[in-house]
């Protein structure tokens, strides 16, 4: 193998594979990257067997061939060369790849690109913008929209590894919709939205794991606005695929032609969470997101050794102006805090307390500038969600507190 890449391009495609190497695995080559050059493209690819993935930059490859490096050094070598052409070439006999830039020289130790585990990929035999689905489902979808709605409900999964259903979030797709629904047990984040290409006429829920679509939307961050993001659910639908464009085709100033990612799916039965979203409300409140956001942030200061409570009182207006949403945290070793802020508020006054850092997450994935509070009762859940959109397409459900007096 003979190959040069500039030197930003090979930095950009480790950052975008280097999250799924595996960082314990008795597989040591788990822990390196792949590098196979091949028609005038260089892949990098990674993966800890649950999440694999495949990255394509532009390259000169006078010769093909793969060979997998340990990652922690190629990503921390490459990160220290300067942006000029990096010339890679491998000897097969001791599977040594040498590096140059400019002055600078390495030799790394890797391992037979043979032993490395094989990355589905998308097939591409019917053109860059269409997949063969005759082993599942394709659907196109648009990437800034997928990657909003990733964010905006990834963060309420449950990290506990004990619940594997909770860690990931259940993806349906039904009646040209697509929705998305992740619960920890504590709150529940739904968002829904409508989708123009053709969906299956049968309903299709599957459980992709939160990890993965996590690292999804940080790559297709550096997606072509342009180009629809391919999702491939296998027919067994024990795995999903997304295939993802870059942004800059020319391959310059650190981008990639390409990324694929795929995922297993968690087997499971995720939780019937219609339950516990509340059909009526007593107190409807509308704050200014900005202003409600920086309200908590300022709470959670004082609440962090108090079990991260924040008491929310709300108080309609009664002849005054504005109605008033009241925010107070306290710590027996730090002190207080209030902090009052106008809203519309329609109902009965009622006094409830959330976890802080639940309420700074939801606020911080709101792009409105105002946000809905709907509450019934102290021991009974709030729901908030943007004004402008409706329940059918984005919910957020978050269990109360209930601290001692």
């Amino acid at each position: 193998m003979r190959v040069g890449v500039l030197q930003e391009n090979l930095a950009k495609a480790l950052s975008v594979v280097g999250r799924a190497v595996s960082s314990r695995s008795t597989m040591p080559v788990l822990g390196n990257i792949l590098l196979e050059a091949r028609d005038n493209q260089l892949r990098l690819a990674a993966t800890n067997l649950e999440i694999g993935v495949n990255c394509w930059i532009g390259a000169i490859v006078e010769d093909e061939g793969a060979i997998t490096v340990p990652a922690r050094l190629l990503v921390d070598f490459v990160g220290n060369l300067p942006p000029e052409r990096v010339d890679m070439e491998l000897s097969v006999r001791t599977q040594t790849l040498n590096l140059r830039c400019l002055k600078i020289e390495a030799n790394l130790k890797g391992i037979d690109a043979a032993e490395f585990p094989h990355i589905p990929t998308v097939s591409e035999q019917n053109g860059p913008g269409l997949m063969d689905s005759g082993d599942g489902v394709a659907i196109e979808l648009e990437s800034n929209g997928l990657r909003r709605m990733v964010d905006q409900v990834v963060f309420a999964a449950s990290s506990d590894d004990s619940r594997p259903t909770l860690t990931g979030v259940e993806v349906t797709f039904h009646n040209s919709r697509i929705t998305m629904a992740a619960t920890d047990g504590y709150r529940l984040s739904l968002r829904s939205a409508p989708v123009e290409s053709a969906l299956p006429d049968d309903k299709m829920v599957v459980i992709v794991p939160a990890k993965s679509l996590a690292e999804f939307a940080r790559i297709s961050a550096d997606a072509d606005e342009n180009q629809p993001v391919q999702v491939l659910v296998t027919q067994s639908r024990n795995q999903i695929l997304f295939q993802i464009w870059g942004r800059n085709q020319e391959g310059k100033g650190g981008s990639f032609h390409r990324v694929e990612l795929a995922s297993q799916l968690i087997d499971a039965r995720f939780p019937d969470y219609h339950a516990i979203i509340p059909k009526t409300h007593t107190t409807r409140t509308v704050v200014d997101t900005a202003a409600f956001l920086k309200a908590v942030r300022l709470a959670i200061l004082f609440a962090r050794d108090n079990a991260n409570i924040v008491r929310l009182r709300i108080n309609p207006a009664n002849g005054a102006a504005n109605g008033q949403l009241s925010l107070t945290a306290t710590s027996a070793e730090v002190g207080d805090s209030v902090n009052d802020i106008d809203a519309l508020v329609e109902g009965n006054d009622l006094e409830i307390a959330f976890n802080g850092k639940y309420l700074i997450d939801v606020l911080s994935q709101i792009e409105q500038p105002q946000v809905l509070l709907e509450t019934t009762q102290p021991t009974r859940p709030g729901t908030l969600r943007p004004v402008g959109m409706g329940e059918d397409e984005f919910l957020h459900v978050v269990m109360p507190m209930h601290p001692s007096r």
